[in-house]
This record gives C-alpha cells, structure tokens and sequence, in this order.
C-alpha cells in the first residue's frame, strides 16, 4: 500500500470534502474542522484554514495549525491537524496532534501511519516532545499513539496525555519507539 502526506491546499477537491462529510463534525474529541454545511462553504474555509497555519488571522488563544491529509493507494484517508506549539489550553486536552480516519477506512493501521508521518512533521518544526490527548475509553486512538512510541504520562478526568519523545524516534531511523 503506497501512503502520501499531502498538506492542505486552497484547491482541495470532493474527495477531501467527502471524507470530511464522512468523518461528521467530530467525535471523540476531535473537532472536525472541515464539516461545513455545503460544498462552497467548504471551498470557502481552505483559504482560511491555510492562513491559520501560517499565523494568519487566528482567533484569540489558537495557535498556528497545520492540516495534513494521509492518503492510500490514492485515496484520502483521514487527516490530522499540527499544532506548532501548545498553549495551557492545550496542555490539558488537544495536545500538538489531533488526527481522525474516516470511519470506512477504520482498524486497517491508518492511524498508525499517520500518526508516524504527522510525527515526522513536528519534528521538522523542531518539536522535541509531542503531546497527544485522547479520551480515556479511546482505545483505538490509545493504541495508535502507543504504537508511535506514546508514553502514558497521567489519566486526569477522563483523558489521557501521552508523550512521545521525538528525538529517541529520530534516533531509532524516524521509526516510532
């Protein structure tokens, strides 16, 4: 199975926004950021949403945010948002990475895939540590970051914060630990 990360682009097409139509607004946590009421409202967000990941126009207390789709044999499959670093809010749910799959495309090591790329990424932006939150009752989610190298630091009210320490998966051959 070849995968692709690609970044979020002002040209996304329908099988971006079908997937986004797929994932719904959210769950679990994740706030899906591109579930909007129509196709031009969708087009319309992109330019926006690409903004927020060079700084531009944020809204008060966000920080920059990168969106990346992961795609399989051509076919978007889920995606993630990077945060470029964390504020307090974030320290307690949200963490530097959010990521979702597409509810068709579930259990088939997705996550996991691009969980690792996503990784790659914050390290490129010279995050050392990444935080990943996720609910407690998540095991999907949980076993996608522990397969990532993800080390349980606390369970407080109901989430769990992991950290994965990006230096020891450079140093492993950028494979997770």
């Amino acid at each position: 199975m070849a995968f692709e990360l690609r970044e979020l682009t002002v040209t996304e097409d329908r099988q971006i926004y079908a997937m986004a139509r797929e994932i719904g607004p959210g769950e679990n946590g994740f706030v899906n950021s591109l579930y909007t009421a129509g196709y031009s409202k969708f087009l319309s967000l992109l330019p926006v949403l690409r903004d927020y990941s060079a700084g531009r126009g944020l809204p008060p207390g966000h920080v920059p945010q990168t969106l990346y789709f992961l795609y399989a044999d051509g076919v978007p499959v889920g995606y993630g948002k990077l945060r470029h670093r964390l504020t307090d809010s974030l320290l307690v749910t949200g963490g530097h990475i959010g990521y979702c799959i597409r509810p068709a495309a579930r259990g088939k090591g997705y996550g996991t895939a691009l969980l690792a790329r996503l990784l790659g990424k914050a390290s490129e932006l010279g995050i050392e540590r990444a935080l990943l939150t996720c609910d407690e009752d998540n095991q999907g989610s949980r076993r996608v970051i522990e397969n990532n190298g993800g080390r349980l630091a606390e369970v407080d009210n109901r989430y769990c914060r992991y950290w994965i320490d990006l230096m020891s998966v450079q140093a492993a051959g950028g494979r997770p630990g």
